[in-house]
């Protein structure tokens, strides 16, 4: 049983560790400050975006990781 979360917490990491890499910045530095400021105003809505899409897999990996190590750390210690 150990070793079958602990396969299942690996998977859960490589998940939420992709997820977070393929994400689009948030912040666009001085040069968005500058030139940028009317889209974050105006912008599209990201609500069925890739990148809504890459943010619930990352709550859902993060909130499957957390559950994950406490469970074993409460289980197996």
């Amino acid at each position: 049983m150990h070793t079958v979360l602990m396969v299942i917490l690996l998977f859960a990491s490589i998940f939420m560790i992709v997820s977070i890499l393929l994400q689009t910045s948030k912040s666009d530095g001085l040069s968005g400050s500058i030139a940028g400021g009317a889209e974050q105003l105006f912008g599209k809505k990201k609500s069925n975006t890739y990148d809504m899409m890459l943010s619930r897999v990352t709550t859902v990996s993060s909130i499957v990781y957390i559950v994950l190590v406490l469970a074993i750390v409460t289980v197996f210690n």
